[in-house]
Parts: structure tokens; sequence; C-alpha cells
């Protein structure tokens, strides 16, 4: 009785193929920290599991900021960007950062590890952490945690170095058995384990757009003065809620503007392709984008690319047996490229139509003859795959990848996953327009991101533009709806534990009535009330 879960697997001798991280108790995950005085299911998790890498990651993020804490009086470091498999970290030295200066973060890190050092747990109020993060000088944290209307809160203990953290953290320095540091741009980029093979660093994949998308959004949040949930709440606090919706969305619509037009000066533009990955809003942004481009002097022609499925019996199978409409070959790729090159002569085609009930592809009766000023608006997680359009030439392409990519922080140390955004995105449609609880669309998400990290992810740096459709505010708008949805969850099924780190994260954020959003929103895709059919 009182032991910890790190007491409970050296006693009773697991043989895992790799070290637990963090554990499932009764369907909530807890740090190895986690004192056990009642019977209790617990099921150890390693890296390989989605709980068990962030665990792993946090900590790592702590051994950085201890490092950097040592190396150099009143710096500072802002865990920021997701990318190329790792995090871009900026380290404010009050000057640029040289190579020699990772070296010595990377060497302290090391050393760090090595010593074994533990990392402590420490439970108080939450108005003592307060003071304990404002005599620390950390403004931010201390503005998250006066936001957060908790009772009580956790904070963690390195050596002398002490930091809050969202979620379970590692027991033990000794535990971060691999990491890598390297130069990233104008900061370094912190690599962590691919959670397919723990032994490795997840490959170094260059996302230049998606950096400088994110880098974007960092500006128009410093014009806004919101870069952290704790400014945001504050914000809204201070009656500031009805401006950060109207100005978001007005720089969304001005950046679908550019688009419209950069693509209206290219003449030799016949066809827009649209990829991105689930609940990204690439059809409110296509159909926002038609809007766009019809200002611009061009008309939009949006096909989709679920009526050029092939017959079912010719779908191919996943590794199950079962049948992947995932895959690009379920899409009859000779049909589209013979029908598009058709269309870019000037020639009438018929367009398919795909009964899902027989599942089989039939004729529409549907023609189509462009026009001099028609485009093919396509959109499709496919999209940017060049094997979809193998035979079309590529001046006549114009590719646009659309995700939403979180880019306000927690703060400076806790950044937001952007699967996790766009999870809340998909539960909450799920539910409203397709009838699927939060349990089944938690229990399908595994199996959309292997998808996703198959079929769209290793294109969408191809991409002419990369469009994020994720919103400053989003959050605080989806919370009522999604807590609401999240809290259905029963307790005993497995799909819990995530809907509980859900709801638990989603309490960080001041709530934000979406009546106040325009009915053209891109999140009225997910939330109702748009002024779009779909």
């Amino acid at each position: 009785m009182g032991s910890t879960l790190s007491d409970i697997y050296k006693e009773i001798n697991l043989q895992l193929p790799y070290e637990p991280v963090s554990a499932k108790v009764n369907n909530k995950v807890e740090g190895l920290h986690y004192r056990v005085y009642h019977n209790k299911d617990i099921e150890f998790l390693d890296l390989r599991s989605p709980s068990g890498i962030r665990t792993y990651t946090r900590s790592l993020f702590m051994v950085l900021c201890k490092a950097v804490h040592d190396l150099y009086a009143g710096s500072k470091v802002v865990i920021d960007i997701p990318v190329s498999n790792g995090y871009y970290c900026n380290i404010k030295l009050g000057r640029p950062i040289m190579t020699e200066d990772i070296d010595r973060i990377r060497t302290r890190m090391q050393e760090i590890i090595n010593a074994k050092m533990p990392i402590q747990r420490f439970e108080t109020t939450t108005e003592d952490a307060i003071k304990i993060f404002t005599a620390l000088g950390d403004e931010q944290k201390a503005k998250l945690l006066r936001s957060s209307g908790s009772l009580y809160s956790v904070y963690y203990i390195l050596d002398d170095y002490k930091d809050y953290y969202y979620g379970s953290m590692l027991t033990n320095t000794a535990q971060l058995r691999l990491f890598g540091l390297e130069p990233y741009f104008d900061g370094i980029l912190l690599r962590i384990p691919s959670t397919q093979d723990p032994t490795k660093l997840g490959e170094l994949v260059r996302q230049d757009k998606m950096f400088e998308v994110f880098k974007e959004h960092h500006r128009w949040q410093s014009i806004l003065g919101i870069r952290t949930v704790g400014d945001f709440n504050e914000g809204v606090k201070n009656g500031f809620s009805t401006d950060l919706i109207n100005v978001s969305e007005a720089l969304q619509e001005k950046k679908i503007s550019q688009i419209a037009d950069t693509i209206a000066e290219k003449k030799n533009i016949k066809v827009v392709l649209i990829a991105g990955p689930s609940s990204s809003g690439k059809t409110t942004f296509c159909k926002r984008l038609s809007v766009q481009l019809l200002a611009s002097g061009v008309k939009p022609v949006q096909i989709s690319l679920d009526d050029y499925f092939v017959n079912r019996h010719d779908t191919p199978k996943d590794e199950n047996g079962e049948l992947d409409y995932e895959s690009i070959y379920a899409l009859n790729i000779p049909l589209i490229n013979e029908q598009f090159n058709a269309l870019f002569r000037g020639e009438e085609v018929e367009l398919p139509k795909y009964n899902f009930q027989t599942g089989t592809s039939e004729k529409s009766g549907k023609k189509l003859h462009l026009e001099e000023n028609n485009v093919l608006v396509v959109e499709g997680i496919h999209a940017l795959n060049p094997l979809l359009t193998e035979q079309i030439a590529d001046e006549k392409k114009f590719k646009i990848y659309a995700s939403a990519l979180t880019t306000i922080l927690l703060d400076n140390h806790n950044y937001i996953p952007t699967t996790d955004n766009r999870l809340l995105r998909r539960i909450v449609r799920d539910y409203k327009y397709r009838g699927c609880s939060a349990e089944e669309t938690i229990h399908r998400w595994p199996s959309v991101r292997a998808g996703e990290n198959k079929w769209i992810f290793p294109y969408q740096e191809q991409a002419d533009v990369m469009f994020n459709t994720a919103m400053l505010f989003e959050l605080a708008v989806i919370k009522p709806q999604a807590e609401e949805v999240l809290e259905q969850v029963p307790e005993n099924c497995e799909e819990y534990a995530e809907a509980y780190r859900l709801r638990k994260f989603l309490k960080y954020f001041a709530p934000l009535p979406f009546r106040d959003l325009p009915p053209t929103s891109l999140l009225r895709e997910f939330l109702g009330g748009s002024s779009f059919k779909y």
C-alpha cells in the first residue's frame, strides 16, 4: 500500500520489450510517481503509445530547460513548433544562438541524464504555485495557472530547477535514453525517438513550408499581443473576445483572397488541387476559395474525387484483408487523367458517379465542358500525390495543403499538439452530423492517423501554398460542445483515457459562445450554423 507505479513495475517483474514511461490507472494516464493505495487496473505504457511519447517528450523539455538555465543566466526557452519529427525551440540568450552554444547545451543535457537525477512531483494550492512562478519571473506560467480555475496544481523539481508541465512526467532523467539536438533556422531542433522503433530517432524530414506558416501566424499573434493561453484568457476576461474573433477571421479571409489572386494571375492554371488531413477544414476552405476565385474573375468548377472510386471488387485490401478505401489505388487514376486532360483540350466529358450502395462506378448523365475562365477545383486526401495527376502537365496544376496548425501555446514550455485540435473538431462534427459517439471517434483516430502518415503527410511540402485553418480562438469556441460530448464516454472503456485527457486540457480555456462566429467561418463546418451547404 502506497507503492509507486515505478515500484510496482520492478516488483512484478514484467518482461516488456521497452521500459514503461507512464501507465493507465483505471483508464486515466498517470506518471510512474503515482502511488497506489487501493486495488487498481494498471496498464503500463512505453514509447510506442501516444501517451508514452508525450510523457517522454515533456521530460526531455524539462532537461533542455534545466540545461539552458544552468549555462545561461537570464535566458529563456520557448518550446515552439512541432516540426521535422521534433520540436523547434527558440533559445533567447539576448543574442543569436551559435553552433558552440548548441554543443554546450547538448553536453549539459547528457550530463543531467547521466547523473540519474530524480524528477520530483509536488502538489500545492494553485495560489502557492502562482507565487512560486511569479517569484521565478515566469509570468506566462503564472498567468496560465491564474486563469485555470483549479484549486490545486502540480509542479516538478529537477535538482534546483522548478517548472510546470501539463501531463505526466518520468521519475528520473536516466529514463531518457535517446535525444538529438541540432541547429534549425534561427533556433534548435530537439529530436525525439521514433514511436515505431524507440531505439532510433525519428527521421529528420525538412518541413520548411510548414515552419514558415507557423512563423507567419506567430507574427500575427505578436500584433494581437496574444502568444499563450494565459494571454488569451486575460483578453477574454477584459472583453476583447469579439475583436479576437473578428481579426482572426479577417486574417484568414485575407490569406484566402491572396491565394485566389495568385491563381487568377497564372493564366496557365487549369486545376487547383487541395489536400489535407482529417478535420482540417478542407471542404469549407474549398468553398471560400471558390467565392474568392469568382471575385478574381475565375469561375471554379468543383469535382469530387469520391466519384472516381473503382468498383468495390477492384478496391485494394489492407494488411488485415479489409477493403482499403484510404489507398490512392481505390481511385480510378487512369480515368481521372484521361477526363481532366480531355477537359483541358476543350472536349466535353461525362463525369462518373459512384454508387456507394452497390459499390459500382456509374455514368452520372452530367456533362462538363470547360470555358476559357473555368478552373477545376479538386479536393481530397490524395490531391497532392503525384500519382493522382501524373499525366497532367505540372504548369497546369496549383497545389494547396490545408491543415489545422495550432500556433497558440499553453505557456512557453507547453505546446498544444495540432492533432488534438483536429480530433476535437472531428469529435464534435461526428457526434452532431454523423451519429458517432466520442468513444467511436477516439477509437478510430489511430487508424485515421496511420492513413494520414502514409498518404497525406509525405506530400505536404510539395504544395505551392500551405494554408492554416486553425484560429487563435477556436479551442475556446469548441470547448462547450466538445466537453458535453466527451463527458458521455464511460469510464470503463479504453477510450476514456483520451476523453479524460482532452477534457482536462480544455479546462485551461475560457469558453466563448459560437454564436459570435460569422456564418462563413471555417469552424461552422464542425459546430453548425454555416451559410455553406455540405
